[in-house]
């Protein structure tokens, strides 16, 4: 079966984590904001860097929408017919089409199911795409009776699909704010980084030999329990460490909270420096967000950064150091270590980076991006997260 995605807003991170997950055969760019996925299902909610999906239901030729909207109309009408009140959104992606004339089509929509016998209620559009916010509250694309068309122009021609379901952002804010420990200065990984990091890291693609219920998920840096939480409601075992008993205390405060609510497998939290932490095996996979270093609100002064570099340098090869000594090899990673961003929008590496190689680990290939310069940073954000998609020899 086709499924179209509407990427997050950095494209690159969210086609990379689609082809980790569905396989690099499996996932197709559509444009700029869109990829294409063929897949038996498709469970929105399980990633963290796709806005809205849906399922293929037409392929047509490039055309201007005045045009394109009387298909559509013919086409849905049709598919449509029934008894019951029906919700309808139409979002436009890829085209420059007023909410005007999008707003027509829905009407126009409107008066033929009219015709046909049946009612339907049109989400007004306030532009030519309803936001994820009005699509995720009006609950479209989650029951027969509530429906988004979907309408993604492409290089060469036009997807129409039915939404199958919007980022649930309210879970994630709650998954977010409502944890019972939070700590803002050993930093605050989005839920939704988190998830998506998961799926990068390989163990969650379709054809992996991972069974979900039988791995184990490390993460050696826990802080607050982020990427355990999120592994845990995908099913996976959790295991973390942390060298502070703050943040080993927090982590088992927060996912009791989370095991009250959800089902969940087994759980290991305990104290360790991952420079030289020894961790019980099997480990299935390695996620985490590694030492960030100082935070700052400016970019700082070279001699500055240049110091805060070093640490992190250390800091970061010894962990990578020991956990190469304990990893089976093949063991996949997704690590978020910083990248340091400047007035003018450059990064600054670690020079970790470039011996990758000589301290036991290979680079993952992908298809859909670049492997070396996978970032994720908000426009206000000196301190980037560089992700890095790895594993061991």
């Amino acid at each position: 079966m086709n499924f179209i995605t509407l990427l997050g807003r950095q494209p690159e991170l969210s086609l990379a984590e689609l082809e980790q997950r569905f396989g690099s055969s499996n996932v197709e760019s559509f444009g700029r904001v869109a990829a294409l996925v063929s897949a038996a299902e498709f469970d929105i909610q399980t990633l963290g860097g796709t806005v809205k999906a849906g399922r293929v239901i037409a392929e047509l030729e490039k055309a201007d929408w005045p045009r394109l909207s009387r298909d559509i109309v013919g086409r849905y009408a049709r598919e449509l017919k029934g008894d019951g009140k029906v919700t309808v959104g139409i979002s436009v992606y890829g085209r420059d089409v007023a909410p005007r004339d999008v707003q027509r089509t829905g009407i126009a929509l409107k008066q033929a199911l009219k015709k046909q016998g049946r009612s339907m209620r049109l989400i007004p559009n306030e532009a030519s795409a309803l936001s994820t916010a009005t699509s995720h509250h009006n609950k479209l694309g989650l029951s027969q009776n509530k429906i988004e068309l979907l309408v993604f122009y492409g290089p060469g021609s036009v997807i129409v699909a039915e939404s199958t379901g919007t980022q649930n952002i309210t879970a994630l804010a709650a998954r977010d704010q409502g944890r019972p420990k939070r700590d803002a200065f050993v930093g605050m990984l989005p839920p939704k980084l988190a998830l998506m990091m998961i799926n990068l890291s390989g163990i969650t693609n379709q054809n992996h030999t991972h069974d979900a219920n039988d791995s184990t998920i490390l993460d050696p840096f826990c802080g607050t329990g982020v990427v355990l939480q999120e592994a845990a409601l995908l099913g996976f075992n959790v295991y973390g460490s942390d060298l502070s008993e703050k943040m080993v205390d927090y982590t088992q405060q927060n996912l009791q909270w989370l095991g009250a609510k959800h089902a969940i497998g087994d759980v290991r939290v305990e104290l360790g420096d991952a420079i030289e932490h020894g961790w019980n095996l099997p480990i299935s996979a390695v996620v985490a967000e590694t030492y960030l270093g100082q935070p700052f609100s400016a970019p700082p002064a070279p001699d500055k950064l240049d110091k805060v570099r070093r640490i992190v340098d250390h800091i970061t090869s010894k962990f990578l150091e020991n956990l190469a000594q304990q990893l089976p090899s093949g063991t996949p990673l997704c690590l978020a270590v910083p990248a340091w961003r400047d007035s003018r929008g450059s990064f600054t590496h670690l020079t970790t980076i470039k011996k990758i190689e000589s301290l036991g680990y290979e680079w993952q290939p992908l298809k859909t991006a670049n492997t070396h310069n996978l970032i994720y940073y908000r426009e206000d954000q000196v301190v980037a997260r560089q992700l890095l998609l790895l594993t061991k020899k």
